[in-house]
């Protein structure tokens, strides 16, 4: 008994300096040597800069093993788009990290200049996120993304778990990123291997690459990296995507990944330098074997660039492949159904379209060149961008209303594709020159020619795929203000409006029950309980301007959308929220010039609203985008709008977005509410004011030049 007793207390001590021995974190931690963390949760708060981290890693063959801790920022915000801050920076060679749970970050994870990084088991999820603004019924501008430049690390202000950037030789495995932004985005960074990795539902990118180039990139989980969608009313993607190759990133491979139901499934653009030079471009990159199903906008987009698509499945998306300004590239063996348009390609050259396989479309492959070049583009004149030299050649169209769209272009070879289904082989807008339709004069050898970009996969790479159970398809990409739902927590869907008749759908954990235990607005409920998932009907009161559902779930233990933990039996609240008031705007247009230019004078533009408008209208919504002149009377460029509305409303707090490219001014009763008045790409401005009884909202707007947008919206909150 002695001797138990002994070993009992020698295996605490042990136990105990073990656990002196681990590191605990502090802000200002500056790591240098290898070390596992001590397995606990620390709530830190990183700085207001970005390249002010909360803890340094540098040094070399260091492993950094967190033990599974827990390292939660931010603490002193609510939303995603309030997180701040970098958690950890790496500098060095040769350096790993392993078992880390980041959460809470405007950017979990930077590493610079770090050659033969090690990324393993770690969860980066529910960092930093925008808060969308477009709705159900409207998209807004201002979610767009743009990724064009990242010289300087523009990149930046959209977050993300993982920030690399000059890692040569990086490995990046078994790492799960959800409920953000952004997975992985990296500039410069060569030769790495980034796989078995799960990146889904975020709101803008699972893979993000820059400058970049041999990288391989397979075996990942991409899907529902999406913004800009909307089932049956709008689908845009607004550049989200599963995968992003941007400005010279060469040679890389992307292989056996699932990047579904994303804004594209694979995105790539040669970038800025080859737009204004003609020249370089994202060339040689092989994608292969993936799939990019279920794409509101392209499966796959590839444009002004040489690469190979082999082998890929794109079902339900708008187009399969749109690959505007392709040359000496080949779109091989793959399978295209259901969707809009199955192959796009303008201004292309000397391309192989071959053995693949289209179903169900409206039009199989499509090719055409425009009249003229935008002017701004030095991409025209410096390069030949002829619609010419293609291979049209053993494909099959199964239940495509016209496989061939063929336009303006010369020197096409279409041989051996079978036809099924269709309402006309081939349709020309414009005529062609030397378009040859033999269909027997070429034969070949598919095994051998797909043969040529086989690559094998991984030993150890995970089967990419959706589960079997999985609700699949864009009708199932349901999007609220914080980006796209992932299936786990109990949630509330409004799907079609008929008349007075609202069809909701719910989801939610298969175990347990939900209920509605207030609600506003409602004539009357088709059930009132049950399990998920379900279909609910609400018949809406006769005038009723603010619908709203309170409901309560209770059952299986799971993980909400901001990464809280909702264990088994705990009451879950959630809701739903619809502000219908109905808004009479009369819009006044007006030509501006130096005389009355809203920047420099700026009382002889607000004048122009006292004088006859050169056009106007009434509308029961505020809401435009202009990309070009708003009536035939009116500039595309330097123009004014006035607009105002009068209104009754109850008593009540209301959120009030104005969304605007360029300056724009809102007035409620008077008094300036907004003041955004200067020359911007699209951004949107929130107040919340106290309103009852009667108001007049007045807003101005002036457009400088290129595309602009102004839309108003009101929400009771």
């Amino acid at each position: 008994m002695k001797q138990a007793t002994i070993f009992i207390f020698s295996f605490f001590i042990l136990y105990a300096c073990q656990k002196e021995k681990n590191t605990s974190l502090k802000k200002g931690l500056t790591i240098t040597e290898s070390t596992v963390i001590l397995q606990d949760t620390f709530k830190l708060n990183g700085s207001d800069s970005l390249n002010q981290p909360l803890i340094n890693i540098e040094g070399e063959n260091i492993t950094v093993d967190f033990n599974n801790a827990v390292l939660i920022g931010s603490n002193d915000k609510k939303w995603p788009n309030e997180f701040y801050g970098t958690a950890v920076l790496i500098e060095g060679k040769n350096i790993t990290i392993k078992n880390a749970n980041i959460h809470g970050f405007k950017i979990a994870v930077m590493a610079n200049g770090v050659d033969s990084l090690k990324l393993v088991d770690c969860n980066f999820s529910y960092n930093f996120r925008q808060q969308l603004k477009s709705t159900r019924e409207r998209e807004d501008v201002s979610d767009w993304l743009s990724h064009h430049q990242n010289n300087n690390d523009e990149w930046l202000r959209y977050g993300a778990a993982i920030y690399l950037k000059k890692c040569n030789n990086a490995l990046v495995k078994n790492i799960n990123i959800t409920g953000g932004q952004n997975g992985i985005l990296m500039t410069e960074c060569n030769a790495g291997l980034f796989y078995n990795n799960t990146f889904q539902f975020n709101s803008g990118l699972g893979i993000g690459m820059y400058r970049s180039n041999n990288n391989r990139i397979m075996h990942n989980q991409l899907d529902w990296n999406v913004r800009g969608y909307s089932h049956g009313i709008y689908q845009r993607g607004q550049d989200s995507a599963g995968i992003l190759v941007y400005e010279q990133s060469n040679g890389n491979t992307f292989a056996y990944n699932s990047a579904t139901h994303s804004g594209d499934g694979f995105f790539l653009w040669a970038g800025q330098t080859t737009m204004d030079t003609g020249k370089g471009g994202c060339n040689d990159n092989l994608i292969y074997k993936n799939d990019f199903s279920h794409a509101p906008t392209n499966g796959v987009e590839v444009t002004f660039s040489s690469n190979k698509v082999i082998e890929n499945k794109m079902e339900e998306c708008r187009y399969g492949i749109w690959g505007g300004y392709s040359f000496e590239s080949s779109f091989i063996g793959n399978k295209i159904d259901s969707c809009n348009f199955g192959i796009a390609v303008e201004h292309g050259q000397n391309n192989d379209i071959l053995y693949n396989d289209f179903k169900k479309l409206k039009s199989g492959i499509q090719l055409w060149e425009r009249d003229q070049q935008p002017a701004d583009w030095g991409y025209g004149k410096n390069k030949d961008i002829d619609s010419r030299d293609y291979k049209i050649i053993h494909n099959v169209f199964s239940n495509t209303e016209i496989p061939l769209k063929i336009s303006s272009s010369k020197n096409v070879l279409i041989s051996g594709n079978k036809y099924e289904g269709y309402k006309k082989i081939l349709a020309s807008e414009k005529p062609n020159k030397n378009l040859s339709m033999n269909e027997n004069i070429i034969n070949y050898n598919k095994e051998e020619l797909i043969k040529k970009y086989h690559i094998d996969p991984l030993s150890d790479g995970i089967i990419a795929k959706l589960p079997a159970d999985q609700l699949k398809g864009r009708q199932y990409i349901l999007m609220d203000e914080w980006g796209p739902y992932d299936f786990r927590s109990p949630s509330i869907w409004l799907r079609e409006i008929d008349g007075n008749e609202y069809t909701f759908l719910l989801l939610g954990p298969p175990t347990g029950n939900y209920k509605i235990v207030d609600g506003e607005g409602w004539a009357k409920l088709n059930r009132v309980s049950g399990a998920f998932p379900a279909t609910l009907i609400g018949t809406k009161k006769e005038g009723a301007e603010y619908l709203t559902l309170e409901l309560e779930f209770i059952g299986e233990a799971f993980t909400n959308r901001f990464g809280k933990y909702n264990k088994k039996g705990k009451l879950f609240p959630f809701t739903f929220k619809r502000f219908e008031k109905k808004f009479d705007w009369q819009t006044r247009f007006y030509n501006y010039d130096e005389k009355t230019d809203p920047l420099n004078n700026y009382e002889a533009f607000k004048n122009l609203k006292n004088k006859t408008p050169d056009q106007s209208e009434t509308k029961k919504e505020l809401y435009y985008t202009w990309w070009k002149n708003p009536h035939e009377n009116i500039n595309a460029d330097k123009f004014a709008t006035f607009s105002e509305t009068k209104f009754e409303i109850e008593n009540g707090t209301y959120k009030i977005s104005l969304t605007s490219d360029d300056g724009t001014r809102l007035f409620l009763d008077g008094k300036l509410m907004i003041d955004h008045w200067d020359i911007h790409e699209p951004a949107t401005d929130v107040i919340e004011v106290e309103l009852g009884g009667v108001h007049k909202i007045e807003v101005e707007h002036f457009e400088n030049a290129g595309f602009g947008t102004l839309g108003f919206r009101m929400e009771k909150t």
